[in-house]
Order: C-alpha cells, then structure tokens, then sequence
C-alpha cells in the first residue's frame, strides 16, 4: 500500500463502506453487482491466481474477484500487485508495508489493509449460527450473551474469531484454546472490543470493531 483515500474520489463504484483507520491504515466494502467480465478485463490476475480461480465455483468466484479488486483500488497504485501468499498461506502484496486481509459472503466483499496485523470478517446474519457457537465459543464469553440479542452477540463474537485466525496467518488454531476474546456488551449500533491470540511463543493484543450493515455484520481487528 502507498497511500488511502486515493483512487475512490474519481470511481464510480458500489461502495457500502469505506473509511480510514486510525492512527493509519484503510477498510472497504463493495456491494458486487458487476459481471464477471467486469473484473477479468481490469485485474490482469497472475498465473498463480488464475489457476485458483479456474477451483472456484458459482457466485464465489465474483466475491473473489471483487475483493482483490477492491484492495487494488485502497492501494492506490496504477498497477494492479497480485495476491501472494506466504509459506502458511496468508495473502500479502509484493513491495508492501501493508499487511491485507480480505472476506466476502452473499454478495459483499469487504478489505483491510494497514502497517499491521490485519483481520477482517463479513458475514451474512443467519440463524443457524447456533449450531456452531460450542465450537467457538468459550463459557465466560457465552455469560455475556442475552437472549434478546443472542444472535447477532454469537456472529460479532464468531467475525472476531475469524478476523483473530487470519491475522495471525498461521493456521492450526483451535478457536476456543487460541482465541481469546474479552467478553462485551452488545451495543445494536456497534462497538469496540479486544481479543487476543496466543499460542506457543506467539501472544499478540488486539483492538477490535463491529457494525451491522444491512443484515450483515462486519468485524475487524488490527494489532495493539
């Protein structure tokens, strides 16, 4: 990344969200109602991309496509810089301080990007959510839930999760043991929270949000 707040002034494009981050750094959302065609005309995605593409089925591939064009649009660059990937699979862009992180679901595709540990998560708010909380969920952070909110409390908790996991970028994480959350209220209009990650000789702080847009709910976190 070189610079933010750049190339959006003079785009035309679906955007949902896009703010800095402060002290520095940069997050966005793009509603996706573009073709396919649309994405591939403009990306120039490197041979290493367009094989992973070539694995990707259905409305997935869009999201795919819109995150990574979204992050070339944040980086302000007249270059498009492809997607990398260290030796544990975590995305980065050549010749960048930045560190990114990406997520799309059901349409959105949302980016993170700045001089730090970096996670982003955008999830659809569904029910069944339910069904997974034993897995993430540890006892003291489920006595802060109320039943009132008892949904959209296990999806901020689940998007910290997996905004925790891909900052880290590290892989084998158990979400209970690994990634801590510090327990909160729920505030309907968003809020701040921290968590942290600690395994083996790793164990990094982080500041973390959430904000609830239109049936979906974004989290982010970046490192203290």
């Amino acid at each position: 990344m070189t610079k933010v707040r750049t190339c959006f002034d003079s785009i035309i494009m679906p955007l949902l969200l896009h703010r800095p981050l402060t002290p520095v750094g940069e997050i966005g959302i793009w509603k996706i109602t573009e073709a396919e065609s649309f994405f591939l005309e403009g990306l120039e995605l490197s041979q290493a991309e367009s094989q992973q593409l070539s694995l990707i089925k259905g409305n997935r591939r869009l999201e795919w496509l819109a995150a990574r064009k979204l992050v070339h649009l944040m980086s302000g660059r007249i270059k498009r810089m492809a997607f990398l990937k260290d030796q544990f699979g975590k995305p980065y862009l050549p010749d960048s301080n930045y560190e990114i992180s990406i997520s799309h679901s059901h349409g959105l595709a949302a980016a993170i990007a700045a001089p730090v540990s970096v996670g982003i998560d955008i999830q659809r708010i569904v029910p069944k959510i339910e069904r997974i909380a034993h897995k993430y969920m540890r006892p003291v952070e489920m006595k802060s839930i109320l039943e009132s909110s008892r949904i959209e409390h296990l999806h901020i908790y689940w998007g910290a999760k997996e905004a925790l996991y891909k900052a880290y970028g590290r892989k084998k994480l158990d979400f209970c043991q690994h990634i801590l959350v510090t327990p909160f209220d729920f505030n309907p209009d968003g809020g701040s929270f921290a968590g942290q990650v600690a395994k083996d000789e790793y164990h990094v702080h982080f500041d973390l949000k959430y904000e609830f847009i239109r049936g979906f709910v974004l989290v982010y976190a970046w490192e203290k």
